[in-house]
């Protein structure tokens, strides 16, 4: 199960924070500048960078177990 599999999903709020989802559950909101800087990064990025923004927003990015 990977990220094409079971993708992030994400929205800001009207007071700028970044709620990110998978699963339909919330899984870790993002306040202040950071929040300001990955709404910055998510405009620009295509799915697949979106997905990888995700993933390191949550800390759930490279535990060794990933395989190419």
């Amino acid at each position: 199960m990977g990220l094409e599999d079971d993708p992030f999903d994400w929205r800001s709020t009207k007071d700028g924070q970044v709620l990110v989802s998978r699963g339909g559950r919330t899984v870790t909101t993002i306040r202040g500048g950071a929040a300001g800087r990955l709404l910055a990064k998510l405009e620009r990025a295509d799915e697949h960078e979106t997905q990888h923004l995700l993933a390191r927003a949550t800390g759930n990015y490279k535990r060794g177990n990933e395989r190419a």
